[in-house]
């Protein structure tokens, strides 16, 4: 059994399309798509691509798919987000069709497989009791314990913070599987993970970087410059990323 992670694509379509394309080379069994799927330039486009896939594609749910589903149904967003991300959910929202928005209320929040060599794998979004909560490579093992714990697989996926790394605890091995139209990272890319019996292996697909920023400027996204060039051209570090998510 070979297994492609790819999480937190954020709508944006040309990073997508780049790694399915390297995935045809590959031709993993199973492709997990892990969550916070439209929350981007490109939501509908991007999620007919997937749909559009041949062969086993499973899906779970991020917590971005959950508010645009809220938004979708006129439904008050959480009290915590900003009005930048209010704003932007409510255009994702209205990109979609009513088709699209019952797909991604459907989804679920998790997904165990099994990978010969490392037994059941669990996938969710952030942590198995939450698409929402935050850890990074600085959360203190305390933390990590509360978080895992009456976890039964010793692998566990995540994404939602959008760098890859991995953490141990005593009886757990949690990867996350960063992010494919979002990364923090030292360099711009999609990054994702590639799961087999040899392994848990972090994986860059690059592309025409220029070329994206193009498209996403063309998306009648309202927010679209600042993602092209904050997350396309040029991206912050993981460790940036993580200092400033830890704080909250």
């Amino acid at each position: 059994m070979v297994i492609a992670a790819i999480y937190d694509i954020h709508g944006n379509l040309p990073a997508l399309n780049a790694v399915l394309e390297e995935l045809e080379e590959i031709n993993p069994d199973t492709i997990i798509i892990g969550g916070d799927i439209v929350s981007g330039p490109m939501p509908g486009e991007t999620l007919e691509r997937l749909l559009s896939l041949d062969g086993k594609v499973d899906f779970i749910r991020g917590n971005g798919d959950r508010e645009v589903v809220m938004a979708f149904d006129g439904k008050e967003l959480p009290f915590a987000m900003s009005e930048k991300g209010r704003e932007k959910t409510k255009w994702v929202a209205e990109q979609l069709t009513q088709y699209q928005r019952d797909f991604l209320s459907e989804l679920p929040a998790s997904i165990s497989i099994p990978v010969d060599g490392l037994g059941d794998v669990l996938f969710c979004h952030a942590t198995p009791r939450s698409d929402e909560e935050i850890f990074t490579p600085l959360t203190p093992p305390e933390r990590l314990n509360h978080l895992f714990s009456d976890i039964q697989q010793r692998f566990v996926i995540c994404g939602h913070t959008h760098m890859l790394f991995e953490r141990s605890l005593e009886n757990t091995h949690i990867y996350n599987a960063g992010s494919v139209g979002m990364p923090f990272a030292d360099k711009p890319g999609a990054y994702w993970l590639l799961l087999s019996p040899k392994g848990i292996e972090f994986r860059y697909t690059s592309y025409n970087f220029e070329m994206a920023a193009q498209e996403i400027k063309a998306s009648g996204d309202p927010q679209a410059h600042e993602f092209a060039e904050k997350n396309v051209i040029e991206i912050p570090t993981a460790l940036e990323a993580a200092k400033i998510l830890e704080q909250r």
